[in-house]
């Protein structure tokens, strides 16, 4: 595999400014906005208050960490981390191929945002051509998920754009209304969360469904191999050493769609002027990732948790699927205006289905790199065969939907359990790629080798009283 994935060797570019390096934590913030976020956060404190939210807070931080030792490969080769991990072994782009549809092919956050819609617009219980409603919206926002992936002349741009919208007006809406309808006592009760007390329980309250509890601690942030997608963005950005590799463009819009490029990329020589840069570099990006990812992501995630807890804790039929957010949606209304509850429901449906988008786009480009790789050549059409896994990943999720398959809250949880499973296997994998195959002095401090270790054997833990619990 060496020699059919060689390292050139060029300059490390001056790093850039943090105002300038705003924008890939988006992404990976706008992918666990329609999971951890919306849905099991939430969903685990309306039927066991705030008690169990620490989880949150070590599942963030964890991520953050895993993301920063993702981003450190590809800012210091330029190439995505998936194809330092088929330098160490060749079989395991096949594995990343499979755990990526495993986790993420069946349409669970899609169909929840358009279950939330047909309830905005009161289509649950309209039939059309033999489906329902829901149904219907699910295949119309996939058709249209593909041609706003496949329009956008640069791809990158085009997902980046999209969700630092959504993240700018949906976030301030969902705080507001939080900030007003909660008293003292509720902040008390987050606070208490944070450090593991809850209503009658320390850390888990009994009867909690450990299988919920670790796909939530895998979902608080992107979740599964969607964090490994962080260097994707960050060498088609043109961070660091990415700078000198090609991009991903549209079929469509794009002239350079056909043209064929390496994934492999360029590292620089450790000499004083790049090792400085580098530093440079580092700082910036850790800034750029605690600040859009790690803070608004926790303060994100606290405020729908938060908000789940005074609007729908103790009430009936939360445990079953997304139901709680419906009775969020009428507590709104009824503390406030009805519309603005209406208003919840919609916000909260267009951050879902947004959040489908970027998790078409993240899964598309991992399975198109990992299926590349398998190839062992030299160059290839990185955009001939992402858009075709796109389409065929698209396709798959309307037949689904044609099936009148109703139920997103069971596949949420299914994609969240097997995703905390590759996590666990992931963590081990960086921590043995960043150590073994980059320069001494570019290799992880022990600091944060500490915490990465942590992080594997905290996985591995929660995984085992998984499996123990279903047998």
């Amino acid at each position: 595999m060496k020699s059919t994935l060689p390292l050139g060797k060029k300059n490390l570019p001056k790093a850039l400014p943090l105002r300038k390096l705003i924008g890939p934590s988006f992404i990976i913030l706008g992918l666990g906005l329609g999971s951890g976020e919306v849905i099991l956060w939430p969903y685990l404190s309306s039927n066991y208050g705030l008690g169990i939210i620490w989880g949150m807070v070590a599942g963030i931080t964890m991520q953050f960490f895993i993301n920063m030792e993702v981003e450190r490969w590809a800012l210091i080769n330029g190439e995505s981390v998936f194809v330092g991990f088929a330098r160490m072994l060749k079989w395991l782009p096949a594995w990343f191929i499979l755990s990526t549809f495993l986790g993420f092919g069946w349409p669970g956050i899609g169909l929840a945002g358009a279950t939330l819609l047909s309830e905005v617009f009161g289509l649950q219980e309209t039939t059309i051509a033999g489906l329902g409603g829901t149904n219907m919206v699910g295949i119309i926002v996939f058709l249209a998920i593909g041609g706003i992936l496949s329009i956008g002349k640069v791809l990158y741009q085009t997902v980046e754009t999209l969700e630092k919208y959504l993240i700018m007006i949906g976030v301030p809406f969902i705080m507001i209304i939080t900030f007003y309808l909660a008293d003292t006592a509720d902040f008390v009760a987050l606070g208490r969360g944070i450090i593991g007390q809850g209503e009658g329980f320390m850390f888990l309250p009994l009867g909690i469904v450990i299988g919920q509890f670790l796909g939530a601690i895998a979902y608080a942030g992107a979740g599964g191999n969607l964090n490994l997608a962080q260097s994707c963005y960050i060498r088609d950005k043109g961070y660091g050493m990415g700078i000198y590799a090609d991009r991903i463009t549209s079929l469509i819009t794009s002239k350079e769609s056909k043209k064929k490029f390496s994934l492999s990329g360029n590292t620089f020589p450790t000499n004083k002027k790049n090792l400085a840069r580098f530093k440079e570099w580092w700082i910036n990006i850790n800034l750029e990732h605690v600040i859009i990812f790690w803070l608004l992501g926790l303060l994100t995630m606290l405020t729908l948790s938060l908000l789940a807890y005074v609007t729908a804790y103790g009430l009936e039929g939360n445990e079953a699927g997304i139901n709680f957010v419906v009775n969020e949606a009428l507590a709104i209304g009824q503390r406030t205006l009805p519309c603005i509850g209406i208003a919840f429901l919609f916000v909260v449906g267009v951050m879902l289905l947004a959040t489908q988008l970027t998790v078409l786009d993240s899964t598309s480009r991992i399975m198109t790199e990992n299926f590349l790789l398998l190839r062992s050549k030299k160059t290839y059409r990185v955009s001939v065969v992402y858009y075709s896994i796109l389409w065929i990943q698209i396709l798959f999720g309307i037949t689904v939907f044609t099936f009148a398959f109703d139920q997103p809250f069971e596949l949420i949880v299914l994609g969240a359990i097997i995703n905390a499973f590759t996590m666990f296997v992931y963590t081990g994998l960086l921590l043995f790629l960043n150590n073994r195959y980059l320069a001494k002095q570019l290799r992880p401090s022990a600091i944060r080798n500490g915490i990465l270790s942590t992080t594997f054997i905290f996985l591995g833990f929660f995984c085992t009283l998984t499996i123990i619990s279903l047998l």
